[in-house]
């Protein structure tokens, strides 16, 4: 079921034929309904006055941010806080421009409010957190919030005080005038408060910014994370809370039958054992109950519609695919049958990729009560807030505002918790209304569940073909990309144009070598497995095949591989730039220690480009370590520069996991892995030394959570044909390297 409102979503920005990215930076330009105007920080009444966990009063700005009694400033957030930082990004942004005590900042998340909260990225239709976009929508709007507040608190003081707002000054929180008189902002919150919001405020000028772009600024939250106090999903207890834990089919598409659940009712603490539209769950009064319920549950599956294929038979079908004629183009130039018969070399390589899975530290989950005034409470991490409201109040049989949702932390997502229907959430909902709403209810999964319940990166297979002339120059290029669509059968869908869904081209379709004839098609594949969008989406796979491939013909070639993408790259590039200062860190040009070998890679993600040039070692039996990534970064303004290095060391770490061990593999339509010792994400011994190179910029912030996957495994690629002679085409690493 596609939602109504989900439907209706920013289709005429959609229409672009255009990668992710692009998409999102014309619903930027187009998206007047959600830019940042004073209309929307007046909205004050989105959010009410307050009473803390302290017990102080707390008094409501503007739908972003509230101050209470003591001066503490709360940051009321539209992004989710996955570990990504985006709650510290925009903690600085208020604080920047409010000019107040950073020990004095906290930030929550909150849903409830599009017109506030909606995603400038995504059009403003819908709140929701991805794409790397958290600094992209919030920029402005939070900046002008800080400032807002800190005009109304002049304001108040000045009338107070009974002197021009203009001889008032703020700093840490204080608020001072050359009289003497000072006080705390928590002296005037709730006067401030009523004051109009400006018609107009004015913000800062970079030389005056003392938190953002502050290298030295620590995150407001690590303390808690540090010392085990931060509170996720996993942590909610509530009065009379049962957990549950789900049955869910062995094979995609398969559906219950019947089931016999006597067993499992005589477990001592087992509840209830229910069957939803996801599955049987099993309700117990702990965890361990609910999982010793399951063991004893007998369920007899229909599997009539189920995807039973096995992941060789499909990688032979895509393989068998990528050599046929393409079904769409996403990308057209010159003419590149004229380029190839030109070419005194043709060069060609397929490249294979698998499905991976999220795999982030907390295992999914969600609470659901339904209180005795019929609303609904929902605990989760809530990553598309306005469609779990509606999904939730459908199910109960009531409307969106009657849903509130606690929007939690989560320990990790990388895009597994922003889904279309509900997933976790409603299952929440599902479970608590079959037991009659008699308790609150805990849906947790266990790692099996999470690693066998689908929604993976999808598998991908790359045909390229390449032709160079007597100088070695690129004059043709084709490359024909095999798997699923994210966007079909979604809200997205109508993102697909002409047979080609943006995100499984981005990354390809927009490279940035100039090469006079060239192709980009896609054949989209029907296969059951669930997919979503993976830390990098489409570009975890297009950045790979690409730039493997552009060094097998810098080789062919007879050139440099730096010195060979810097000519087909405008020198003034941002490619081209961050490419001169990884080498340049680096020192690409001097010879490395005996035993060392290096590769590079360039690629261009959610607005921001990353190079990188890792080392390699090798064992001299065929085992290789990275030891070292160099990574130079344009993202616009690094509002939290600490937080863009740590992104991309998480990021480097994150693709390296998965092109060395990382694959999800399927026998006869079941899932293999089932925890991680079959699944290997990057092990910490495995870890290189990463630097991170900022490159200053002026402009507007663009994404950090994800670009720095894309070139990591290309990069690490490219060294090892040098280390071993062997061309990665295949991964994981493993099977090349094992063989």
């Amino acid at each position: 079921m596609i939602p109504k409102l989900m439907q209706s979503l920013s289709l005429p920005v959609a229409k672009r034929q255009a990668s992710r990215r692009q998409f999102m930076l014309g619903a930027l330009a187009a998206g007047g309904g959600i830019a940042v105007g004073y209309h929307i920080l007046s909205a004050s009444s989105a959010v009410a006055s307050e009473t803390a966990a302290d017990g102080h009063k707390a008094a409501a700005f503007t739908p972003y941010l509230t101050i209470d009694e003591n001066g503490q400033v709360m940051v009321l957030s539209s992004q989710f806080e996955m570990g990504q930082g985006s709650y510290n990004g925009l903690a600085t942004l208020v604080a920047e421009e409010l000019d107040a005590d950073w020990q004095a900042i906290d930030v929550r998340g909150v849903a409830g409010n599009v017109k506030a909260y909606g995603n400038v990225a995504f059009g403003g239709a819908i709140q929701g957190t991805g794409g790397s976009t958290s600094m992209v929508t919030s920029w402005e709007r939070y900046r002008k919030a800080g400032a807002a507040a800190r005009a109304m608190l002049v304001a108040a003081a000045a009338t107070e005080w009974g002197v021009q707002p203009s001889e008032i000054t703020v700093e840490n929180g204080v608020l001072a005038h050359p009289s003497g008189k000072t006080a705390g902002f928590g002296v005037f919150a709730t006067k401030a408060a009523a004051v109009p919001v400006p018609a107009d405020v004015k913000l800062k000028q970079p030389a005056d910014w003392k938190l953002i772009g502050n290298a030295k600024l620590k995150r407001f939250d690590s303390a808690r994370k540090a010392n085990g106090t931060e509170q996720y999903t996993i942590d909610v207890k509530l009065p009379g809370m049962l957990t549950a834990v789900m049955i869910h089919p062995p094979m995609f598409g398969a559906k219950v039958k019947s089931f016999d659940a006597a067993a499992a009712r005589a477990v001592k603490g087992v509840v209830d054992v229910v069957e939803t539209p996801r599955g049987i769950a099993v309700v117990g009064e702990h965890m361990w109950a609910a999982i010793k319920g399951r063991e004893a549950v007998n369920v007899v599956w229909d599997d009539a519609a189920a995807e039973k294929r096995s992941t060789p038979e499909l990688m032979a079908m895509y393989r068998d695919l990528a050599e046929k004629a393409p079904v769409a183009l996403a990308r057209k130039d010159g003419d590149v049958e004229v380029g190839f018969a030109a070419a005194t070399k043709v060069i060609e390589a397929t490249f294979e990729f698998p499905y991976l899975a999220h795999s982030a530290m907390e295992p999914l989950n969600a609470v659901a009560r339904r209180n005795e005034d019929g609303t609904l409470e929902i605990w989760g991490g809530h990553q598309f807030p306005d469609v779990y409201q509606m999904l939730a109040g459908q199910i109960v049989g009531i409307t969106p505002d009657k849903v509130q949702l606690h929007v939690m932390k989560s320990g990790g997502s990388f895009g597994r918790r922003a889904v279309f229907d509900g997933d976790v959430v409603v299952e929440s909902v599902y479970v608590a209304k079959a037991i009659g709403f008699r308790a609150p209810v805990k849906v947790q999964w266990t790692r099996e569940d999470d690693m066998r319940a689908g929604r993976y990166r999808p598998s991908y297979v790359h045909k390229l073909k390449a032709g160079i002339d007597g100088d070695g120059k690129l004059v043709a290029w084709s490359d024909h990309i095999v798997g699923q669509s994210i966007m079909a059968k979604t809200a997205f869908e109508g993102m697909v144009q002409n047979g080609v869904d943006p995100t499984s081209v981005e990354g390809a379709s927009n490279l940035p070598y100039a090469i006079p004839n060239q192709t980009v098609g896609l054949t989209t594949t029907d296969v059951g497995v669930p997919v979503l969008w993976w830390r990098s989406v489409g570009s975890t796979h297009t950045a790979f095949a690409a730039e493997a491939f552009i060094d097998q013909i810098a080789e062919t070639a007879g050139r440099d591989p730096i010195e060979y993408r810097l000519s087909m790259l405008e020198p003034q590039s941002r490619h081209a730039i961050v490419l001169k200062l990884a080498a340049e860190k680096a020192e690409w040009s001097k010879p490395l220690p005996k035993g060392r070998f290096r590769g590079v890679a360039v690629a261009e993600s959610f607005g921001s480009v990353v190079a990188q040039i890792a080392e390699v070692s090798t064992d001299g039996s065929g085992g290789i370590k990275v030891e070292r990534v160099i990574a130079a970064v344009d993202c616009g303004l690094a509002v939290n520069p600490d937080q863009v290095r740590a992104q991309v060391e998480g990021g480097i770490g994150f693709g390296l996991g998965a092109i060395l061990g990382e694959e999800i593999t399927l026998t006869s339509g079941k899932v293999d892995q089932g925890n991680f010792d079959m699944y290997t994400p990057l092990r910490i011994d495995a870890m290189p030394a990463v630097e991170v190179h900022i490159l200053a910029s002026a402009n507007p912030p663009s994404g950090i959570g994800e670009p720095g996957v894309p070139p990591v495994g290309p990069a690490v690629a490219n060294a090892v044909y040098k280390a071993l002679g062997k061309r990665i085409q295949s991964m994981p690493f493993s099977k090349t390297l094992n063989t």
